[in-house]
């Protein structure tokens, strides 16, 4: 090995190792925040405890808001995800496969929405979800979220079924398999990939979604996990260490989801790169 390729070796490995120290240190931090006491984490914010406090995460995990939290941002972001896919699905196969007048128009109109921010449409949202009976309703959350998630989903699905090559259609039909038997049958098992990336990413945007729980879910019976950090952080406001605990374990589900779920994240995004 040259002293070039050993120098642009260690460029890149002190690259990837200064970008995760952005990562992994506040997430430490916010460990080892949650195992002081308040008064530890003023005096002495950066080291070790003096105190372990292991009973801050556990007023946490023996709180029943706290996992009923969970539950809600479960039920929410699978039936999100769920809604946000098969729909997709079913226009990014008419986009993909199907051509008809005005495809590239109507294609550019969903695309279009990655332009404009939920926040944008606060006002027209609150006063059509509160028309059709949806405030402080699980639905009313659910339905924006995929309406919202419908654009970058669509693109990704289309981009990887017009990968598909029309000689796989074409044999399938003369097999006897209808369009939507070609769909089910053939499509949707060989864009698992692609399929499994535009889920992790619905599910972890909706997990994380604060602005929309918070203005349409008013019980607390259905608060979700962001919104109860916040109602939680004003329960405890002084009480800061007790306020990172249930940070860092309102984190944990999504970091785990994620962990197991990168693979295939990548692995989806990897199929339809090299695929286009």
């Amino acid at each position: 090995m040259t002293r070039q390729a050993i120098a642009r070796s260690i460029s890149r490995h002190t690259l990837v190792w200064v970008l995760g120290s952005f990562i992994v240190v506040p997430l430490l931090y916010a460990v080892l925040a949650g195992l002081k006491t308040t008064g530890a984490l003023t005096t002495n914010p950066i080291g070790l405890p003096d105190e372990w406090m292991f009973s801050n995460y556990g007023t946490v995990l023996s709180s029943g808001a706290f996992w009923q939290q969970v539950g809600n941002s479960v039920m929410i972001a699978v039936l999100t995800t769920a809604i946000t896919v098969a729909v997709s699905a079913l226009a990014a196969f008419a986009f993909a496969r199907y051509a008809f007048r005005g495809r590239e128009v109507f294609f550019t109109a969903f695309a279009a929405g990655l332009m404009f921010p939920p926040a944008v449409a606060v006002l027209p949202l609150f006063v059509l979800l509160r028309q059709f009976g949806l405030l402080n309703n699980p639905l009313g959350v659910i339905l924006p979220q995929a309406a919202f998630a419908l654009p970058i989903t669509i693109i990704i699905l289309r981009s990887f079924f017009r990968t598909i090559p029309a000689e796989l259609e074409e044999a399938a039909i003369m097999d006897g398999c209808t369009r939507f038997g070609f769909f089910w049958r053939i499509l949707l098992p060989m864009a698992r990939p692609a399929i499994g990336t535009v889920s992790v990413l619905a599910i972890v945007t909706s997990w994380n979604n604060f602005f929309l729980p918070l203005l349409v879910l008013a019980d607390e019976k259905w608060h979700t996990i962001p919104v109860g950090i916040q109602q939680f952080q004003g329960q405890y406001s002084t009480d800061y260490a007790m306020v990172m605990a249930y940070i860092v374990l309102a984190m944990i589900p999504a970091l785990l989801f994620y962990a197991v779920a990168e693979r295939q994240l990548i692995g989806g995004l990897t199929a339809g790169a090299t695929k286009g």
